[in-house]
């Protein structure tokens, strides 16, 4: 017998929406259901049975169980090594692969995890025909967790689009807040350097583009996935599926837009920055440079009185160093008005 404990959870779902549980789910502190589920004879068999049926088996898999392979490699016969290959795969990217017999597609969601950056997105892995979804994951996806609440709780899909349809509705949806708080961050960002430029905020624009940057580059791939999904002639999709994979696919064209303009706005925000920051530095050189052509005059004026030869003029006159400082002061004078004339400042 196979080993199937890295099967975190299997159901089979009736055509009425009924769903039941083909292996003990054990949950883990947070109420999550976790992998190493013991392997035994009855479970397989379920498996094995309701794959072979016509209702729709959803099975789950976790990759970082080397008894997952095996257990797929063994019992998933209708499954090329190609496509398993692709669903084992360390490094994905989003796209879909239509057969004669199935679609198989990757996707992404953020990654909600503790500890984990938004921006290091998950991928889930998907083989769906009319009967049977394998959906194979690296880590943890909130996505996923809460179409299994939805089944749990009665509301879950009926078919093979439905799980389509609910499960990209569910991904966007969690993509939603990261974005707008990386909107709201930028809008932070963007308030404090127009009322104080100051090189701490440099860092932070940039983390803010470099998100957006990395977001994009994996959001715009699921874009063509749900666009070619959407006008797909597989049988499990009706036009009702499609319908709602269209709202899917205008949402996240729009998060598209969306980071593409906050991809701009830091770096217009950064440029303002940078403008800022290069007009105060060049008002300070600009000051410096006033206060230098100020003493420029005196300078010259005391060097030549202070030379170390005969003839300098009030040596012996006690009152000569206050009638020089009274003259440095009338030339000071003398130069604030012509600076002033001239619009130096």
């Amino acid at each position: 017998m196979v080993d199937c404990s890295g099967i975190i959870y299997a159901y089979q779902i009736r055509e009425g929406g009924e769903a039941k549980s083909l292996l003990p789910i054990r949950l883990d502190s947070e109420g999550l259901p976790t992998s190493g589920i013991t392997a035994n004879e009855d479970a397989s068999a379920r498996i094995n049975a309701a794959l072979a049926g016509n209702d729709l088996t959803w099975v789950h898999l976790d990759i970082n169980e080397a008894s997952s392979k095996e257990w797929a490699d063994a019992e998933l016969t209708f499954l090329d090594p190609l496509t398993l290959d692709a669903l084992f795969a360390e490094e994905t990217r989003p796209r879909i692969l239509e057969f004669d017999t199935g679609t198989l597609l990757i996707l992404r969601g953020v990654n909600l995890n503790a500890d984990a950056e938004p921006e290091d997105m998950v991928s889930i892995r998907l083989w769906i025909d009319s009967s049977r979804i394998i959906s194979v994951r690296k880590r943890r996806l909130k996505a996923v967790t809460d179409l299994r609440e939805r089944i749990e709780a009665g509301v879950g899909p009926h078919n093979a689009g439905d799980f389509i349809t609910q499960l990209t509705s569910r991904l966007f949806e969690r993509m939603e807040p990261v974005f707008t708080e990386l909107d709201e961050l930028l809008d932070d960002a963007e308030e404090r350097v127009m009322e104080a430029a100051d090189t701490k905020y440099r860092s932070q624009i940039t983390d803010i583009r470099k998100q957006a940057i990395v977001f994009r580059r994996y959001i715009a791939p699921q874009r063509d996935v749900i666009a070619a999904l959407r006008v797909s002639d597989m049988p499990w999709l009706s036009e009702l599926h499609k319908r709602r994979l269209q709202e899917s696919l205008d949402r996240v064209i729009r998060y598209i837009e969306d980071i593409d303009t906050i991809r701009e706005r830091a770096q217009i925000v950064k440029d303002e920055l940078t403008n800022a920051l290069s007009d105060k530095m060049n008002k300070n050189l600009y000051l410096l440079s006033v206060i230098a052509a100020v003493f420029l005059p005196l300078g010259f004026l005391t060097g030549l009185l202070g030379i170390n030869v005969g003839g300098v003029p009030g040596v012996d006159d006690p009152s000569a160093f206050w009638v020089f400082s009274g003259f440095l002061s009338v030339v000071v004078a003398l130069q604030i008005l012509l600076f002033k004339r001239w619009k130096w400042f």
